[in-house]
């Protein structure tokens, strides 16, 4: 007996025993939740003779035993009492769930491209999820007669529980298929459906290729990284003018030769912004000194110059045929006629509340060229009407004189309010009449369309960066944009939309810095930019005009055909 007890079986019967004694007290303990998770949760027993207690989300009521849960051979997690959120690993979120507000520019996009990925796409969901097949409708009760009449209740009559019938064309749930055709899809030899063959041999919309690569980069040492400068610019005559720290630059496109126009570090002044007059060689040049200078390429002499042009530095310079109009930071805009002797402006225009940052007259200083677009750092746009003085009404917009008895036209035709951030890159659109394009800075991000004969936004989109410039295609309906910072990864982006779809047409890269500058050459197929990197890029943007078509005129504007 001695040695059944020491030996191997004895020893294992008597653990057993002594568990199953510990067992009992063991079940009778009250259980205690961890607060901290000092003491971890008993892992579930697999034998099933040892139930286990599941723990419950819900708190203990005093004085009521838990309920235990039996579980079998197998552990099965217990869901009664589970979190939805917990379950489902959800994020908590602050609020209601909102569209994205940035619009993620790519890297390297272009029409082509998009095309082809919503092609990709159409036909991986026509694979992926194809329709459903056709299926017969539920049968429906027939409504109630008037008399509320009731039929008997009749049992149906014995039919079989197996019945073959033959394939019929009556027979709605038929399949259709025909197996003894070779148009049927089991003998065709495409791996794709027959609706997504449908799509990819459908005609598509021929898209132009733009170059993603400029055909010329030119240093520019010292081209300021300043938002509020324009220091960039190309004439009729094909001469580009650049402002490199105290000097002007001229490049001419025809021979690519440089030369000097001025140079201003004898007086210690800095060049802010240059301006080339709508037809013509006179360029007009802003410092950060406040002076305003007139020359004349095409003989590299100073014509003019006005000492106390503005307080302040001049951002903002824009011609309307001999008129010219200068932005300042004193907040001011100044109206000089450059064909007068004297030296103070005919008019002032002061609505903004901060530096004015960009000018844009309307048309070609004909006499489509009334209206004059102004952006300012305080957020806002303003439309000039200097006109204005000969229409009787509210619209007037004259205001008295100054001291000097400069006539002041304090309030704008409109203003516009909806940017929120600085107003540099203004457009008019040279095939529609009336049509204006701004963008804001990088607290805006949206380039925005105006109607400013009624005074309303058109349309607007939220390019994801801050937008340094635009200026409209001469060729084709398109609008460029330049831009800077940006909140995604994708920056100093040159960018091309079609108007008014706004879809890209190209995103064009290669500055390392934003892009501040942007001008267009006189027969509008190439686009040069400069930015913070001290390089000016010149891009193949836009298809060449017809030979037939009329110099800056285009045919989307039926209003200038009538007669």
């Amino acid at each position: 007996m001695s040695g059944l007890k020491n030996s191997p079986f004895g020893k294992r019967l008597r653990a057993t025993q002594q568990d199953t004694e510990d067992e009992g007290p063991r079940r009778n303990r009250p259980r205690t939740t961890p607060v901290f998770g000092a003491v971890p949760p008993p892992t579930p027993s697999l034998d099933s003779s040892h139930p286990t207690t599941s723990d419950s989300s819900s708190p203990e009521s005093p004085g009521e035993p838990r309920p235990t849960k039996d579980y079998g051979d197998r552990f099965v997690p217990s869901r009664d009492s589970g979190d939805m959120r917990t379950s489902y690993n959800l994020m908590e979120e602050s609020g209601p769930s909102t569209p994205a507000k940035s619009k993620v520019i790519p890297t390297e996009s272009d029409a082509v491209k998009e095309q082809a990925n919503a092609l990709f796409t159409s036909i991986l969901h026509t694979e992926v999820t194809p329709p459903s097949p056709h299926r017969p409708a539920s049968p429906v009760r027939a409504p109630a007669s008037a008399s509320h009449t009731t039929t008997t209740p009749s049992t149906p009559s014995r039919r079989r529980l197996f019945a073959y019938h033959s394939p019929s064309g009556s027979n709605p749930t038929t399949p259709t298929r025909r197996l003894d055709s070779t148009a049927d899809e089991a003998y065709s030899m495409s791996p794709v459906r027959a609706e997504s063959r449908q799509i990819l041999e459908s005609p598509r919309r021929q898209l132009r290729s733009v170059c993603k690569t400029p055909y010329r980069v030119l240093d520019a040492p010292e081209l300021a990284d300043d938002f509020y400068l324009n220091l960039v610019d190309w004439s009729s005559t094909n001469v580009l003018a650049v402002g490199l720290g105290a000097s002007v630059y001229l490049w001419i496109a025809r021979t690519a030769a440089v030369s000097k126009l001025c140079d201003l570090t004898a007086t210690g002044d800095t060049v802010s912004s240059v301006s080339w007059v709508q037809k013509g060689s006179t360029l007009a040049v802003g410092t950060l000194a406040g002076r305003l200078h007139i020359y004349d390429a095409s003989t590299m002499q100073l014509q003019r110059t006005y000492q106390q042009a503005h307080n302040q530095r001049i951002g903002a310079l824009g011609w309307n045929s001999h008129v010219l109009s200068s932005g300042s930071r004193d907040r001011t805009i100044h109206h000089r006629d450059v064909r007068e002797q004297t030296v103070k402006p005919f008019r002032k225009s002061a609505g903004h509340r901060q530096e004015v940052c960009g000018l844009r007259w309307n048309g070609d200083g004909g006499a489509q060229g009334g209206l004059l677009a102004s952006g300012g750092n305080d957020n806002k746009v303003c439309i000039w009407d200097l006109r204005s003085s000969k229409r009787p009404g509210p619209r007037t917009g004259i205001s008295g004189a100054d001291e000097g008895g400069v006539p002041n036209a304090d309030t704008p035709l409109w203003k516009f309010h909806e940017h929120t951030a600085a107003v540099k890159a203004l457009a008019w659109d040279p095939h529609v009449a009336g049509v204006l394009a701004t963008g804001g800075g990088t607290q805006d991000k949206h380039i925005r369309f105006w109607n400013v004969t009624y005074g309303n936004m058109l349309n607007e989109l939220d390019t994801g960066s801050q937008v340094c410039n635009l200026t409209w295609s001469l060729t084709s309906h398109e609008l460029v944009s330049t831009h800077g910072f940006s909140s995604t990864t994708a920056q100093n982006q040159i960018c091309i939309w079609k108007y008014p779809s706004l879809d890209m047409v190209a995103s064009l890269t290669g500055h390392t810095s934003r892009v501040l500058y942007l001008a267009m050459s006189p027969e509008g197929e190439t686009i040069v930019t400069g930015a913070g990197d001290e390089t000016l890029r010149f891009w193949n943007a836009f298809p060449k005009r017809e030979g037939n078509e009329a110099k800056r005129e285009s045919r989307l504007d039926y209003g200038r055909l009538i007669r």
